[in-house]
């Protein structure tokens, strides 16, 4: 059975892990990352704020009462079904389902009915991209960051406790910080065994850049920024 080590956090992991479970995966959890919340205050966001736009679940789920009670009644744009789903479960009453990329539904909101401001709620730790686009269109966008990835430094003994099994044969990679995480794992000279060959699994082609000096024949990025895409393409490698 193949043994697929799983990065992000809880409680996405246990999620994942479920689903290798039944794909007759064994998955073993080692979150390299943790997700806290931050003070995010209703005041940060402006009143004359037009919609909303939301790439990251996270961005509600730690999102205070107070702040999603100031935007609710705003339309909400969701990047794909996960974060809709988050988004209408916090609180919001009109959520646009995305195409499931934020660029994508960057792209879109550019292209849909003119708005005013746009309230982007999201993490500290996020690429640029997705407010460049709106700002580059004349969309003002203020961003409201209401939560901080973290990562966890885990100790030889802590990790090769997790790894007891064997090898590894597959890593899933969700963000840049958890494949900076592991590829500082592979370089210790108590754990590098375990890696020899495992295949990597990007979410992106940003996250897979951030492996440097990892062969890039056993580095593989998913077709869409999406954890269907991503497990698809280990299927497709089994």
């Amino acid at each position: 059975m193949p043994r697929v080590l799983v990065t992000r956090p809880e409680p996405g992991a246990s999620r994942t892990a479920h689903r290798l479970e039944q794909m007759g995966f064994q998955p073993i959890l080692l979150p390299l990352t943790e997700t806290v919340a931050l003070p995010a205050k209703a005041s940060e966001a402006p009143k004359h704020a037009m919609a909303v736009a939301v790439t990251s679940a996270n961005a509600v789920r730690y999102a205070s009462r107070e702040l999603i009670a100031a935007l609710a009644a705003l339309p909400c744009h969701a990047v794909g079904k996960r974060t809709a789903e988050a988004a209408r479960k916090a609180g919001f009453t009109t959520v646009n389902e995305g195409p499931g990329d934020a660029l994508a539904l960057a792209d879109a909101i550019v292209e849909g009915p003119p708005t005013g401001t746009v309230v982007y709620l999201c993490g500290r730790v996020r690429f640029p991209a997705f407010e460049q686009r709106l700002s580059a269109a004349g969309i003002p966008v203020r961003a409201v960051e209401t939560y901080d990835t973290i990562g966890l430094d885990h100790s030889d003994a802590d990790v090769a406790a997790t790894l007891s099994g064997g090898p590894v044969d597959g890593v899933l990679l969700y963000s840049a910080k958890a494949a900076v995480a592991m590829q500082a794992l592979i370089r210790r000279p108590a754990l590098g065994g375990y890696f020899e060959k495992t295949g990597f699994f990007a979410l992106s082609g940003r996250i897979a850049a951030a492996l440097n000096g990892v062969a890039p024949e056993r580095v593989r990025v998913a077709a869409k920024p999406q954890e269907d895409a991503l497990i698809r393409l280990m299927l497709a490698g089994r």
